[in-house]
């Protein structure tokens, strides 16, 4: 997962403000109570996306993680 990608964000333009605004767009749009008349496949696939909208911010927001992710590309690695 490229957190960049995934919020649509440039990666050598990043902004906080720009961070925040995407996120809350995102997970308006894939909210699971957004999808609950939907069918249950397109249930499941809002509620993939919406988490990894929630683990991208997560990378993202956190300065260490954000460090870590540009430098290796992956926050797990040391």
């Amino acid at each position: 997962m490229n957190p960049y990608e995934v919020l649509g964000i440039d990666k050598n333009n990043f902004d906080e403000k720009e961070l925040k605004k995407k996120y809350k767009k995102l997970c308006v749009k894939y909210h699971p109570d957004k999808f609950a008349t939907k069918s249950e496949e397109e249930q499941k696939e809002a509620e993939e996306k919406f988490k990894e909208i929630n683990e991208a911010y997560q990378v993202l927001s956190d300065p260490d993680k954000k460090r870590q992710y540009d430098q290796f590309g992956d926050v797990n690695a040391r």
